[in-house]
């Protein structure tokens, strides 16, 4: 037997086997340990996450966006609705790669540069698994296009949503205004509190009533459990909390009256605001040109931003609200009534007018429209009928400037109407202190002769006119101008600012003149009771624009049409019972008698002409020179 020949020893290799089992075993134990432990992280300790991350997968909470509140005329005509609009959206979590979604999309429907580039700034402030819109308001050849390739674009859905519709165009755009879409300028305004209120909403009031009555228009915010597949397609709504639909707005302004001002307007730039004397409700807001607001409504587009924007004729500006223009001899019967009251001219005061006035001891001669002049005494009335301008000249002389500016701002002029529509700007009737204040210079006499007639430094607004003569119609109470009536049938009460206290006598002399205005002989605005069946008081006027050096005539001619003479025209009627108030600008008009004035009369012609029933509540409401 050879010597290194050994035998088996089973001892030997059964330890071995023992101690290779147990490692082993103890390795599967250490495993098995590990995997209960993550198990027991997964099933129990984390649970609650992870189960949360998978309904997030196949359930999710939607915000559902209130239905945005209607808006009305006085007699029940929609000015502003709410139209169902198909919107293509993109959930950015569905999409594998965008750039190719969007290469394919751009061959189903049309996509412009412009509606990228919004889609990526949206996506930039989007929640997670929130559907982004890329365009809006599909035709019917689009969506069915989607449809058939729904299979080929993954978290890609046409969403149906209202969205705001103007059936009126451009009747109303600078009063009821328009929405738009929701902005990164907004985004930054908004509260913890808005982006709750704005979750599914994807426009805001950007204008007009719109953006006045943003909060009542808006409505509450409601939302639903919905289930989804893995391509992000509901399947079914598991729970729905419907939202509060926004209130109703009925409005003071008459779409028929309205329509009425804008034709008579014609092609002319200007405005015309009419306001019920006898509650300050504005009947009629007219600024032209104007724009179609339906274009802002999902978003407009450059070409047609930049035609409204570039335009000379600037539609987007709103005349009548913004518009601060020279309002011209428009203030001579405020002014005489002011005068009047304080002592400085009489009902026998009467001056001799040779068409020109100058102060003492200044060589400048002030020359009136009439180079001949008006006569030998001319007295309120008469200064009023033919816009003497030397007769307010004289008495201007003889007034303190404060006491000028006191009565002018009792009228509503130097300030804010408080009118419930944004960005009214305040117009000027100037001071002592506030010439001191912005110009660093005293106040000379020859200033208080510019103030008298409405130019210098003074300017007005449109509304502020309006206002104004109804004031005047009213003897004296001022009413705060509002443009809703009823908010979902509640009646908005009158407000009164408060009253401008006169004597009756006063009163009525400034009546007498402004109808001698309007029905004598030489009366500057007798265009504006042309053929009516009641009488019109008014108060014509015609503000320069570019200065005319001294001893020089307006000649119209040698002048560019938009450095012409605005012109302008304030009345009320009728006479014995005031019910309306007009006040009308024509840009470079040139003459308040002969172009703004037969705008007033049509104004006065609609309204008082229509049945009673016509002009009722819609049911359901609860109970420098002038020449004039």
């Amino acid at each position: 037997m050879p010597h290194d020949l050994h035998l088996k020893d089973p001892i030997t290799e059964q330890r071995l086997f023992r101690n290779r089992m147990l490692v082993a075993l103890v390795g599967v134990a250490v495993l098995l340990g590990v995997l209960v432990v993550r198990f027991y992280n997964l099933q129990v300790v984390n649970y609650d996450d992870y189960r949360t991350q998978s309904d997030e997968n196949r359930i999710q909470v939607r915000p559902v966006a209130p239905t945005r509140g209607l808006i009305y005329d006085r007699n029940g005509t929609l000015l502003a609705d709410n139209r169902p609009s198909y919107n293509l959206s993109i959930v950015r979590e569905r999409v594998g790669d965008m750039d190719a979604t969007l290469e394919l999309i751009g061959h189903l429907v049309r996509l412009d540069d412009s509606d990228v580039k919004k889609f990526q700034t949206r996506l930039q402030r989007r929640r997670p698994f929130q559907p982004v819109p890329l365009r809006f308001r599909l035709s019917e050849e689009e969506i069915a296009r989607i449809s058939v390739n729904e299979f080929r674009l993954p978290g890609v859905s046409v969403e149906a949503e209202l969205v705001r519709y103007y059936p009126l165009t451009d009747l109303f755009a600078h009063s009821v205004g328009y929405v738009g879409r929701i902005s990164e300028r907004d985004l930054t305004t908004f509260t913890e509190e808005d982006v709750r209120r704005y979750r599914g909403t994807q426009s805001i009031g950007k204008a007009g009533l719109e953006r006045s009555y943003e909060d009542l228009l808006l409505g509450e915010v409601g939302y639903e459990n919905v289930e989804t597949n893995a391509r992000g397609r509901v399947l079914k709504v598991l729970e729905r909390h419907d939202p509060k639909p926004g209130s109703e707005l009925t409005l003071h302004l008459d779409a028929r009256l309205q329509r009425a001002a804008t034709e008579a307007l014609g092609d002319r730039r200007g405005a015309v605001v009419a306001i019920d004397v006898k509650t300050g409700g504005v009947l009629a807001f007219v600024s032209k040109p104007s724009f179609d607001p339906n274009l802002f409504v999902t978003g407009i587009s450059f070409n047609d931003y930049r035609a409204l924007s570039d335009s000379l004729d600037v539609p987007l500006f709103n005349r009548a609200l913004q518009g601060q223009y020279a309002p011209g001899s428009t203030l001579k019967p405020m002014m005489g009534l002011g005068g009047l009251e304080a002592g400085v001219i009489s009902a026998e005061t009467t001056i001799k007018d040779p068409g020109h006035y100058k102060l003492p001891n200044d060589p400048r001669i002030y020359r009136d429209h009439i180079r001949w002049g008006h006569g030998n005494k001319v007295d309120l009335i008469q200064a009023l009928e033919q816009s003497c301008d030397t007769f307010f000249w004289d008495m201007a002389y003889r007034w303190n400037i404060d006491s000028m500016h006191d009565i002018a701002t009792r009228f509503g002029l130097g300030a804010k109407s408080g009118i419930d529509l944004p960005v009214e700007r305040p117009g000027l009737f100037p001071s002592r202190d506030w010439k001191r204040g912005a110009r660093g210079l005293p106040w000379f006499p020859g200033d208080s002769l510019n103030a008298v007639l409405g130019q210098g430094f003074v300017l007005a607004t449109p509304l502020q006119l309006a206002v104004m003569t109804a004031t005047i119609a009213n003897r004296g109470t001022h009413y705060k101008p509002q443009v809703v009536m009823a908010v979902d049938g509640v009646e908005q009460p009158p407000e009164v600012l408060h009253h401008v206290e006169a004597k009756p006598e006063n009163w009525d002399l400034v009546f007498k003149g402004m109808e001698a205005v309007v029905y004598n002989t030489r009366g500057t605005g007798k265009r504006a009771g042309r053929d009516l069946e009641f009488r019109v008081a008014g108060k014509s006027g015609t503000a320069q624009i570019v200065g005319i050096a001294q001893g020089e005539r307006y000649e119209s001619e040698a002048l560019k049409e938009r450095h012409r003479d605005n012109a302008l025209f304030v009345a009320f009627a009728p006479l014995d019972d005031p019910q309306i108030a007009v006040a009308v600008l024509v840009e470079n008009g040139e003459s308040g008698g002969k172009v703004a004035a037969p705008v007033a009369r049509e104004v006065f012609f609609d309204w008082m002409s229509r049945p009673l029933e016509q002009t009722a509540r819609r049911e359901g409401i609860n109970g420098g020179q002038d020449n004039g």
